[in-house]
């Protein structure tokens, strides 16, 4: 039988964020209490609710970058195809690569070999350990790896438009390169950022991953629920 493997991290309020971004803030608008002033409902049986207030950026938590988010004139999410983010999928292991690590085209090509399933157009997500080490210190915001533009176009080369990491970036936050951001941007690809509970997906060969983005109008990117469906 199916399941379904949750992949996102848990929106609250002052959570960590990346190191250039605002934290987000929640907060409750109504609550049921001061909703009672509404005086909704009939008598013996009130109406009343709960809404909150959300401000944060597009790019908190769990998310995926859009086009937009790089490059001046590429697609905003709203613009990119649906199809884009979700599809099937393999999860590498690489919980040998420490903090501020690299990840080498080397370490994908081991791991593609220790998942079983050849990368052939698939969205490859990339399983570190970093989230499970460090979150919610601030080390979640300060040691995330680094995946390589070998690494990247190793990707690339294989089919795979998207690709996921654990953390706040898939450039490493102890220099201002940004050079993965930046081969994704020449290459017309992108990747989901801050994806949890990837430890679940190892060694479950192909399965199929969703990370869909809500439509913001001209957004660089965009808050996902990521989940897979693993067999």
């Amino acid at each position: 039988m199916s399941r379904v493997v949750d992949l996102s991290l848990l929106i609250e309020d002052n959570m960590p964020a990346h190191k250039l971004f605002q934290r987000p803030v929640i907060t409750t608008h109504l609550s049921h209490e001061s909703s009672k002033a509404f005086d909704l409902g009939v008598p013996g049986d009130a109406m009343t609710f709960q809404t909150n207030f959300i401000a944060m950026l597009d790019h908190v938590g769990t998310h995926v970058d859009a086009f937009r988010h790089v490059k001046p004139d590429g697609a905003p999410i709203d613009e990119m195809p649906l199809e884009m983010f979700m599809g099937k999928a393999v999860c590498f292991d690489l919980r040998h690569i420490p903090d501020l690590g690299d990840i080498t085209a080397e370490d994908m090509a081991a791991a593609e070999a220790k998942a079983g399933v050849k990368v052939d157009g698939h969205i490859v997500l990339l399983c570190t350990g970093f989230h499970a080490r460090t979150y919610p210190t601030l080390d979640s915001v300060w040691k995330n790896p680094l995946l390589t533009v070998e690494a990247t176009q190793w990707l690339y080369d294989r089919g795979s438009r998207m690709h996921g990491v654990e953390g706040p970036s898939t450039d490493k936050p102890s220099d201002n390169i940004f050079a993965q951001h930046r081969l994704c941007r020449e290459l017309g690809i992108s990747h989901w950022e801050w994806l949890v509970n990837l430890e679940e997906l190892v060694d479950k060969g192909e399965f199929q991953f969703f990370g869909v983005p809500l439509k913001f109008k001209g957004g660089s990117g965009s808050p996902v629920r990521a989940f897979a469906i693993v067999d």
